[in-house]
């Protein structure tokens, strides 16, 4: 299982997980981003529907698959050229 969710990690590209992390993350703009606001609403006790539960997922999906990426390693290790 672990290896499958390497292998996973390995074939995400970096520029749309990068992408998809920045505009989900601070979507929307204005008046504050959805996920400040669900972390606010987690952190004093008060995410307690459903629908903002799976929001604060859905908004926090592409930052934690960034993390995941950086801690396994980022990329695919490949063997050397034999020159």
């Amino acid at each position: 299982m672990k290896e499958r969710f390497r292998l996973f990690l390995n074939r995400l590209p970096w520029p749309p997980l990068l992408v998809a992390a920045l505009l989900l993350g601070l979507a929307p703009f204005v008046p504050e981003p959805h996920l400040l606001e669900k972390l606010r609403l987690l952190l004093a006790g008060r995410l307690s529907r459903p629908l903002d539960i799976f929001d604060l997922g859905f908004h926090l999906l592409p930052t934690l698959l960034v993390v995941a990426k950086l801690l396994v390693g980022g990329s695919e290790s490949r063997p050397a050229k034999n020159r």
